[in-house]
């Protein structure tokens, strides 16, 4: 008989705890929520206190008849789900779904795995915090009543299959604004000064002009005024200045700062940080708080001054802004700060866990202390002044271990850093060359993943919990896209002073190259217009900031969690009837006329299609119209008449070749040529309106000698095994996998034999699985048969959802 059972979410925080704990603790996993509003739009009665129906998740029979098994041959139930609303609904869930008894069920709380923080949370139980559970219920309801009732509207008035969310709505606006503020943007341009200086040995000084000229006279006279001008140090200034550590991470903070320094999604971040977290490494990961305990303090300074000295050692205390932040919980830091570089097997998880380590550590440190030089140099020929700026770093402080990064890496007039050379007031300074060139203001710029979360926190949208699964919904459902888009060339002018003359340059420059940046689709814009126009309150950030200080009163026991609720439906439920009863759903296409095709005469208009965005020549009932489809980057909003135009120039037929027709053209991956089948891509060198079948003939031909080199061997035994060359060596492809072989085999792998090949696929070790597919493998055999029934489950769930009629709707 087990004397005690404790039960977690997870099966990699189980096995850690179980560690820690003897053999009287029995430690099992629940696998996250068990139970979740009924399927369907009767799930919630919205009726009576919109009191709502729960079922156990169909992939979850098969965990609560073991737990329930287990429950009813302990004496003591110890519930030991995450220390968050989450979590406290997790255990609630589960004490109703085994229908535990309160003299037998104790509920312990930990923010780190760890055998002191276990042991110490088992002499400290409570009971469920039904203020918790209610906050929780109560986001979980709203969410689904919005996303029940807000979806059908859209499949009626804009497209099928849509869906709105209430916080990932309010983040797809703020992509799309802040598109449109790019695109309403009109640069000014300026000219910057810049010159450099001879000190002799070889050696220069570069300055710069701290007045930027407005035009192109201006700049050009001030060249031509310093023609033969001599140049002096007018002044120096040293001045001491401080650079103070950063806090250690929150939820938000460690998520831009791994994407900023990292490259990680906040997806992945969030990933890798729970992998951390549950194998006793770092403190729980999602947290609003700054806030480090005592015990944290003590053990990061005596680690800072076992490493770097006692001058390194800053006791600091930090406290967050937010108003609704837990700060009996703790900022995300290691659990062992003598514990520099854990054994981990994934480099991934061994660089956040060194950078949440060095945030940490660097927070108890000393500032560092900088000695700032300016010196100014001037000429009598004008007022204007150049500035040369240096800085040294007199004690390193906090620096020896972490400096954070920002978004602000493309500033133009940032301190120059390193030393400045040995200077005095009054020293000549002769001039080596000296430019003005013309420069641009920039717009404001795109969202990162990382400064999109920041925008959220800053806005009060969404909860740590909230921030990845939000970022990852607005992808899911393509109303914002995160890539990369090649920059536009634009004409500049620099005017160069040197040699005893003033010469004037017309140059060309790329601007407006973007990397992992969030743009809103067409569709995204669309959406967002609709919801705007007609669900004013539900996707207006302050309202939805209002409803999260909401849930935090319905946490503090301040707020009755169905008034709440009752205060949003109504006026939600009335605007839902009244727009699928009143909106146009004409307007929701975004239809735009464009002008007339020169060729036909006809009308040239651009409008959302079913399958996207969408040019048309001729009217709908034009028999002949034609339709091409909007290039990756263009809007329906934006597009100009020449652009549409330039969609219907595609696809371009070359001529032949090999009595086969060459076609240029432009697909979901770029621009590309079409022979026999077979794509070629034509990548940034050649434009598909303007290659010639020449220089498509020779793609080919590179093309077919690359592929002709990537394989090594053939199978005729089966047609879809075969070995290849890839960018690490010979493998193998088969059936759509790659294996890998053996590194002794590598070097002959010309000579392997059909029998070999499959031997090595026979033995080959199996993919690695992540997240909820890994913690089922590691589950009992007799959970195998669950498969079927999920997916049984997953087949019938789908029916539902395709003819479900909006029953809660109609029900108010």
């Amino acid at each position: 008989m087990t004397k005690n059972l404790l039960i977690v979410e997870s099966p990699a925080k189980a096995k850690t705890i179980e560690k820690y704990l003897g053999g009287d603790y029995t430690v099992r996993s629940s696998y996250g929520h068990v139970r979740d509003l009924k399927k369907g739009n009767d799930a919630i009665d919205v009726e009576h206190d919109f009191n709502p129906t729960y079922e156990i998740s169909s992939d979850k029979k098969d965990v609560i008849r073991e737990l329930k098994k287990l429950s009813k041959e302990a004496e003591m139930v110890w519930l030991a789900t995450d220390d968050d609303r989450e979590g406290e609904a997790i255990s609630w869930h589960l004490k109703e779904t085994l229908k535990l008894k309160e003299a037998d069920t104790k509920r312990i709380v930990f923010r780190e795995i760890t055998k002191t923080a276990i042991k110490a949370a088992i002499q400290a139980p409570r009971t469920i915090d039904i203020d918790l559970v209610n906050a929780q219920q109560a986001r979980r309801i709203l969410d689904r009543l919005v996303g029940f009732e807000l979806s059908p509207v859209l499949w009626k008035k804009i497209q099928r299959g849509l869906s709105a969310g209430r916080v990932q709505s309010v983040a797809a606006r703020l992509v799309v604004e802040r598109e449109r503020e790019i695109e309403a943007f009109k640069p000014k341009d300026y000219f910057r000064v810049v010159a450099s200086f001879d000190l002799g040995n070889n050696k220069a000084l570069e300055a710069e002009l701290s007045t930027k000229f407005n035009s192109k006279d201006e700049a050009e006279q001030f060249l031509n005024d310093c023609l033969g001008a001599d140049f002096k140090i007018n002044d120096i200034k040293t001045r001491p200045g401080k650079k103070t550590p950063a806090p250690p991470f929150t939820t938000s903070t460690l998520q831009q700062e791994a994407s900023r320094k990292l490259g990680y999604s906040v997806a992945s971040t969030m990933s890798i940080a729970q992998k951390l977290y549950e194998a006793g490494h770092i403190t729980y990961m999602r947290t609003d708080s700054l806030n480090l305990s005592e015990e944290a303090i003590q053990s990061a300074t005596n680690e800072i001054a076992t490493v770097y000295g006692e001058d390194y050692v800053q006791v600091r205390h930090f406290k967050t802004s937010n108003k609704g932040a837990q700060e009996a919980h703790e900022a995300i830091r290691p659990t062992n700060f003598n514990n520099h570089k854990p054994d981990l097997s994934d480099n991934r998880e061994a660089r956040l866990y060194d950078l949440i380590w060095k945030r940490a550590v660097a927070s108890q440190m000393a500032d560092a202390k900088l000695e700032r030089t300016t010196a100014e140099i001037t000429t009598a020929k004008r007022t204007e002044k150049f500035v040369a700026k240096g800085e040294v770093v007199i004690f390193e402080g906090f620096l020896k271990a972490y400096i954070e990064s920002n978004d602000d890496d493309h500033e133009e007039d940032e301190e120059t850093k390193g030393m400045l050379p040995p200077l005095s007031v009054g020293q000549d300074m002769p001039l080596n060359v000296m430019s003005a060139t013309q420069r641009f203001s920039r717009p404001p710029a795109r969202y990162t993943e990382a400064s999109l979360v920041k925008m959220l926190e800053e806005k009060g949208i969404g909860r740590p919990s909230t921030y990845a699964p939000t970022i990852s919904t607005i992808q899911k459902r393509e109303y914002v896209i995160k890539e990369a888009r090649d920059g536009k060339e634009r004409n500049y002018t620099q005017f160069v002073l040197e040699g005893g003359a003033v010469t004037e340059k017309n140059l060309t420059e790329t601007y407006g190259t973007e990397k992992g940046k969030l743009f809103p689709t067409n569709m995204g814009m669309v959406v967002n217009d609709f919801l705007v126009k007609h669900f004013t309150n539900v996707i207006d950030y302050s309202f939805t900031a209002k409803v999260e200080e909401q849930f935090d009163e319905i946490a503090h026991g301040n707020l009755q969690w169905q008034s709440m609720l009752g205060d949003f439906y109504k006026p939600f439920h009335h605007t839902v009837v009244d727009t699928e009863e009143n909106a146009d759903r004409a307007e929701a296409h975004a239809e735009k006329e464009l002008g007339i095709d020169p060729a036909t005469g006809k009308k040239v208009l651009v409008r959302l299609g079913r399958f996207g965005p969408i040019a048309q020549i001729g009217e709908q009932d034009d028999e002949e119209k034609k339709f091409a489809s909007l290039r990756k980057g263009q809007y329906l909003e934006t597009i100009t008449l020449e652009e549409a135009l330039e969609l219907f120039k595609l696809p371009r037929t070359l001529g032949k070749y090999e009595d086969k027709v060459v076609v240029a053209a432009i697909g979901r991956f770029g621009p590309y040529i079409r022979h026999d089948g077979k794509f070629v891509s034509l990548g940034k060198e050649y434009a598909p309106e303007t290659v010639e079948l020449e220089t498509a003939i020779e793609l080919i031909l590179a093309k077919r000698k690359a592929d002709a080199e990537k394989l090594i061997k053939v199978f005729e035994e089966e047609e879809n095994l075969q070995l290849l060359n890839g960018r690490w060596g010979p493998y193998i492809s088969y059936n759509k996998a790659n294996i890998k072989i053996p590194k002794e085999l590598k070097e002959k792998a010309k000579e392997l034999t059909y029998e070999e090949v499959k031997k090595i696929i026979e033995e080959a070790p199996e993919p690695k699985t992540r997240g909820k597919k890994a913690a089922a493998k590691k589950e009992p055999a007799k959970k195998a048969t669950t498969a079927k029934k999920t997916t049984a489950a997953k087949k019938t769930t789908a029916k539902k959802t395709t003819t479900r009629k909006k029953t809660t709707t109609k029900k108010s």
